[in-house]
């Protein structure tokens, strides 16, 4: 079993930044992290469904959501348990959710318990 425990979200105004971290723990986790495909961030925004933000895979591959491009940067940390998005520009359509996942070979998913990012105009 994986845990991930994401933490950084909060209350912005338009144009500034927030970071958050996903940090990941678990029994034999850096067995499983062999197994990793990749780790990312999804956002749910109230009505909608729960779309992709950015992942990072195990080789350290990126992919972003076209509306975050050049806005949102995701990294992780040299061991790879912890993942960062800093998100810059932010704008009210931004508000949602955001959940931290991470995909193993099976495929196996992890969720964490999502932080809320709001932002005002």
């Amino acid at each position: 079993q994986v845990q991930l425990v994401e933490s950084g979200g909060g209350l912005v105004q338009a144009g500034d930044s927030l970071r958050l971290s996903c940090a990941a723990s678990g029994r034999l986790l850096e067995l499983k992290l062999l197994e990793l495909n990749y780790m990312g961030w999804y956002r749910q925004a109230p009505g909608r469904l729960r779309e992709l933000v950015a992942i990072i895979t195990r080789g350290g591959s990126t992919t972003y959501a076209d509306d975050v491009k050049g806005r949102f940067f995701i990294s992780r940390d040299n061991d790879k348990t912890t993942v960062y998005l800093q998100m810059n520009s932010l704008k009210p359509e931004d508000t949602a959710v955001y959940y931290c996942a991470a995909r193993f070979l099976g495929p196996r998913d992890y969720w964490g318990q999502g932080t809320q990012v709001t932002v005002s105009s």
